[in-house]
Parts: C-alpha cells; sequence; structure tokens
C-alpha cells in the first residue's frame, strides 16, 4: 500500500501536530534528534518551508505560516520562528536548488531500540 509518506503510528491530526512542532523545533534549533522515520518525513516538510522562504511572498509566508507554529526564537530579539525561516535560513539557501537538510543515522535508543538520527539544515 503505497501512501507517498509515512502513517508514523499516528492519525492525522496527530501526525500534522507532531510535524508542526518538529519543523518548529527545527527551525528553532537548526538540529535535533529524533526517530530516524520521523526525521525522513521532516525533511520533506522542511524543504518545502525554506522553498517557502526563498519565494518571499505574501502567499508563500501564509503557507509558511500555517504550518510553522507561533514560537519565539529568542525572548531578547523577539523573534519568531517563522521570521527566523524567511529572514535568516531561507537567504542562506538563495543559491542552492533544493537538499536543504541531511539526515544523519544515530545508534539505536537504548529503550525501545528505535533507531535514531540527527536531523540539521546543511
Amino acid at each position: 500500500m503505497a501512501l507517498g509518506y509515512r502513517r508514523l503510528g499516528r492519525n492525522s491530526a496527530q501526525r500534522k501536530a507532531l510535524l508542526r512542532d518538529l519543523v518548529t523545533d527545527l527551525i528553532i534549533n537548526e538540529k535535533i534528534e529524533t526517530t530516524y522515520h520521523k526525521a525522513k518525513e521532516l525533511q520533506k516538510l522542511a524543504d518545502k518551508m525554506v522553498t517557502l522562504g526563498k519565494a518571499n511572498t505574501l502567499s508563500s509566508r501564509v503557507k509558511a505560516a500555517q504550518m510553522v507554529r507561533f514560537e519565539f526564537v529568542d525572548e531578547k530579539t523577539e523573534q519568531y520562528a517563522i521570521q527566523k525561516l524567511f529572514s535568516d535560513i531561507a537567504v542562506r539557501y538563495k543559491d542552492r536548488k533544493g537538499g536543504y537538510t541531511r539526515v544523519l543515522k544515530l545508534m539505536p535508543r537504548l529503550g525501545d531500540s528505535a533507531p535514531m538520527a540527527i536531523i540539521e539544515f546543511v
């Protein structure tokens, strides 16, 4: 059964919430550790967010804002995650055609032997 995406053992609302949290954390921290399958799904979404950031139109900001949570990057600068995406991350990749993130495999988790990975911006 080829769905085109991993269900991650969740229903659609839970899966969307999980991916929204992960993409927001990736934008804020630029590197996160999660399970391998979550990282591979997040990679697709994060690359789409950077592509929207590179377009930098009102339409792309609305689409990105629907996916990225409204969280502070830093309390001192009062910059939100969506602002960091458009002003810092997208500018960094203006000459790059794609492949903005990389997934590196780690050792399995000790508790349940789930395959772990680090996802980061290139």
